[in-house]
């Protein structure tokens, strides 16, 4: 199992609950993307006439898994605790915190993706294609059964699961 998706406690909390009994098997990516939009906070107040550059650097290290890289970056850079907006720390922080779930170099070398975008972008065509229908509504029980079909289809199961069916 790899899920990709952004830092957030909540679905990070989700995921663990979830697939607690296949910790093994079952790996959390935090959204390379997600990263991303938080380096881009720190990289206004670090390196505002370089920013770009500054973050294509700090790609390149995260890509490589050296995160620890980006952290000594950051850490060079971090707000006084009496100040009140502090970028720097917070991008630091949410970095830290997720350190363990930011194996990019392992997702791509095993063709695993590292943005959650497709996924994202997935539930347009495959949910709320068929759900949105003007004028039509539905019970979760149908909702439920509907969202496994049209997943079925788009996975280029469908043939397979009338098959399996037709057998029962």
């Amino acid at each position: 199992m790899h899920a990709v998706a952004d830092g957030a406690d909540p679905i990070f909390n989700a995921f663990r609950e979830q697939f607690a009994p296949w910790e093994q098997k079952a790996k959390f990516t935090v959204d390379f993307y997600h990263v991303n939009e938080h380096l881009s906070v720190a990289a206004d107040s670090i390196a505002p006439a370089k920013k770009q550059q500054w973050l294509h650097h700090q790609h390149g290290l995260l890509l490589g898994n050296k995160f620890g890289k980006v952290l000594e970056t950051l850490e060079t850079h971090l707000e006084p605790l009496e100040q009140e907006e502090t970028p720097v720390c917070g991008v630091y922080q949410y970095i830290h915190k997720r350190k363990d779930n930011l194996d990019y170099a392992g997702a791509r070398a095993d063709g695993l993706p590292i943005g959650s975008g497709e996924i994202e972008s997935g539930h347009r065509h495959v949910i709320q294609h068929r759900l949105k229908i003007a004028g039509a509504w539905w019970t979760l029980q149908n909702t439920e059964v509907m969202l496994q079909l049209r997943t079925t289809r788009a996975n280029n199961d469908w043939s397979q699961y009338w098959t399996e069916l037709a057998k029962n």
